[in-house]
């Protein structure tokens, strides 16, 4: 898999600084989120395994598509399918994301609770965390029954245990040296 994101992120990329010069966030992130839900179909992925040429896999591609893709759009599959790359979709999507994230200054927090949170609680979290991460904050709230009670915050890299089994485990540890 980690072969196919290096292999995703140079089209992602590409795909990126065309959609931002042209003003074409929404619709970029549109074509590929259905180009790479296309990929996953078994009948489709069965074809990019086969030993169709380029051109036919893109045009059917592209057929299967439809009107879901500007003529840019068709070019990237096309560029793509000459590469034997059409695999990457789905990975091309999760980068131009991410890429995309970046430019609107956009952050995904994970959220993982002991008991559901109240709107006053998820507002005060996500004003705060837009505030320490300089960034706009999307919470996705879950709920694990297992912790004791607070909360585990996981922001990309950075994890912010807050739970009643972390403290103990840190209390534990303090205890221990």
């Amino acid at each position: 898999m980690s072969d196919l994101v290096t292999i995703a992120r140079p089209y992602a990329k590409a795909a990126f600084e065309f959609a931002v010069e042209k003003d074409a966030l929404d619709q970029w992130s549109q074509m590929l989120g259905f180009s790479a839900e296309v990929t996953k179909h078994h009948e489709i992925a069965d074809l990019l395994d086969g030993s169709l040429t380029a051109n036919k896999l893109s045009e059917l591609f592209i057929a299967v598509c439809g009107d879901q893709l500007d003529e840019h759009g068709q070019n990237l599959l096309k560029v793509m399918a000459d590469n034997g790359r059409l695999k990457a979709l789905p990975d091309v999507f999760a980068e131009f994301l991410a890429l995309r994230r970046e430019h609107d200054k956009c952050i995904d927090v994970d959220v993982i609770s002991a008991s559901e949170l109240s709107q006053q609680q998820q507002d005060d979290m996500t004003s705060k965390l837009a505030q320490r991460f300089d960034r706009k904050v999307k919470l996705n709230c879950s709920i694990d029954e297992t912790l004791l009670g607070g909360v585990i915050i996981r922001a990309g890299d950075l994890v912010i245990d807050n739970s009643a089994r972390g403290r103990l485990n840190r209390l534990s540890d303090a205890l221990q040296s």
